[in-house]
């Protein structure tokens, strides 16, 4: 089968390895849709593992199932997780499922950017998810990002009424402005140095859009009746912007950190100011538990979450790495569909 196998971010190259085979258990996915993620370009934290497949964000159709599975026939349509906790530690029995052990060593075979990937039986087992009528391979790609967003939204208590600010208006971004948008937020802003992206965060739903690069607190506080913000996300490694969200949380607030940064990155923290006489929480989140999932493909479904008008580029896997390219420049690109079977 062919793959788009990654050496970095300017070398993936089309490359032949055999077709998976399944054992007991296990299931073979013919993949029709796999999105890249930010996370996919963060050269500094896959190159060291080169060379390999990426992609993690998949949805395709059951082409063989493999002895013991009764819950999927072949012809099915699904999303999986690439990884999946066990369900019984004490991190997952305490609801933290993403440190669990075991979520941080499963994994597909080989990776998204593929024409077909074996899920291994544990995989199978807690993290596949029927994709529901009327709703594309490319639209339930989108599922494991948003279960994402969700996990985080949820830690940050984003609820009713908030005034929410997302610093970073790319696709995590956008996703978190729709999200708190669907879920009742009082009052999202969004800011980015990118002007298109900008334009982006008021068509899905911010209500102000703010330059990075302007008075973004005076104009915060303009736009939201003289207050701060009760939840900043910042979807965005850069440091200037991390540091800028301290000043932007109003007291009681919560600031989470999405994106990660690059490595030694730190940042100054006032105890007194933030935690001692302010109550401000600082939070961050990674990935997204299996009910997370689900909850995403419901939003996907019920079209309270418009992930189709994200994609602006859909590639095939020949053209994988411009599709890197476009998500690492991140000026025209929204979301970055690769379509293996083209």
């Amino acid at each position: 089968m062919r793959v788009a196998m990654y050496y970095n971010n300017k070398d993936i190259r089309v490359e032949d390895i055999p077709t998976p085979r399944i054992g007991p258990g296990e299931l073979l996915v013919r993949i029709d849709a796999s999105g890249i993620c930010g996370s996919d370009v963060l050269e500094w934290y896959r190159v060291k593992k080169a060379p390999l497949v990426l992609g993690h964000e998949i949805a395709g159709e059951v082409v063989e199932v493999g002895d013991g599975v009764d819950r999927y026939k072949k012809g099915d349509r699904v999303v999986s997780s690439h990884h999946v906790p066990c369900n019984t530690c004490r991190f997952c029995l305490k609801g933290h499922h993403t440190v669990c052990d075991t979520l941080r060593r499963t994994n597909f075979d080989p990776g998204g950017f593929a024409e077909y990937v074996r899920l291994p039986a544990i995989n199978v087992d807690r993290g596949v998810y029927l994709i529901p009528d009327g709703v594309s391979f490319e639209e339930a790609s989108f599922a494991e990002p948003l279960a994402c967003v969700l996990r985080a939204q949820r830690i940050a208590g984003l609820g009713p009424g908030d005034a929410v600010l997302v610093i970073g208006s790319g696709i995590a971004g956008l996703l978190h402005i729709q999200l708190a948008r669907a879920t009742g937020a009082g009052r999202v802003v969004a800011t980015d140095i990118n002007e298109a992206r900008l334009a982006a965060a008021k068509r899905f739903g911010a209500d102000t859009v703010i330059h990075a690069n302007e008075d973004v607190l005076a104009e915060l506080k303009r736009v939201n009746d003289g207050w701060l913000a009760d939840k900043v996300i910042v979807c965005t490694g850069a440091k200037s912007a991390n540091s800028q969200a301290l000043g932007l949380v109003e007291r009681g607030g919560t600031v989470l950190f999405f994106a990660p940064t690059d490595p030694g990155v730190t940042i100054p923290v006032s105890i007194n100011d933030l935690f001692f006489r302010n109550d401000i929480t600082l939070s961050t989140s990674y990935a997204g538990s299996p009910a997370d999932h689900v909850i995403a493909l419901e939003l996907i479904r019920a079209r309270r979450v418009r992930v189709s008008d994200m994609i602006t580029h859909r590639l095939g896997l020949a053209e994988t790495a411009k599709g890197f390219q476009l998500v690492a420049e991140a000026s025209d690109s929204i979301k970055v569909i690769i379509e293996p079977q083209r």
